[in-house]
């Protein structure tokens, strides 16, 4: 590594650490340094493939990495679906700071879930399941506790494509969201209510941010 490269990764890796002091975040340095490696193997693909249209390092780690993680405290529960996954967000950094939970990382882009599986290899990520299906399509042997969505579908759309998979009072929908979606809030079907709307702050982004967290209701 030059000593460019080697000042970049120090400073990203100090960008890491105050982002995550921001966010009352405490990693290991295990897993701060599994979240470079893969910041880097994204960095590192996305030349080849087109992941993300985000380039720079820096921006990558505060508009993927850190965005990903402000999701933490919604993480309660073992079996974790992340529709929509990309190139693996928000799943594998969420994976990366819980390795006790299960994680599904769900697309329909063969090109993205390849690449995902690579980084589950690399990063020995044992509790990451790489899915290149449709959600719609998709079936699941155990219920999940929790379905995530960073950047896939309005509300609405969500519940539509994920509604076989959902138990009522068991499994919750999270979905991160720029904006606050009023439209999309009423325009959620009947039968699931909102649990939690909260305003988050990324470190390093001055966008808006919003979780919206929703719950089935059991049928009368």
């Amino acid at each position: 590594m030059g000593s460019s490269e080697e000042q970049l990764h120090a400073g990203i890796a100090k960008q890491l650490e105050t982002g995550l002091a921001e966010l009352g975040l405490s990693l290991s340095q295990e897993q701060q340094a599994k979240l470079l490696e893969y910041l880097g193997l994204l960095l590192k693909w996305n030349k080849a493939f087109n992941l993300t249209s985000v380039r720079d390092p820096a921006q990558m780690l505060s508009r993927h990495i850190l965005d990903s993680l402000t999701m933490v405290d919604y993480m309660q529960g073992s079996h974790i679906l992340d529709v929509g996954t990309g190139p693996g967000l928000p799943g594998i950094p969420l994976a990366i700071c819980f390795p006790d939970k299960q994680f599904g990382l769900l697309d329909s882009n063969g090109k993205k879930t390849r690449f995902v599986f690579q980084a589950k290899l690399q990063l020995g990520l044992n509790n990451v399941e790489a899915i290149n299906a449709r959600v719609e399509s998709y079936q699941s042997d155990k219920p999940f506790d929790i379905i995530v969505s960073r950047a896939f579908a309005t509300l609405e759309d969500m519940i539509k494509v994920t509604k076989h998979l959902v138990v009522a009072e068991q499994t919750r929908l999270v979905a991160m969201k720029g904006l606050y979606p009023e439209e999309e809030l009423a325009a959620i079907p009947t039968g699931f209510v909102i649990t939690k709307a909260e305003r988050v702050s990324v470190p390093g982004n001055t966008g808006e941010r919003h979780i919206i967290e929703l719950t089935a209701q059991a049928a009368e």
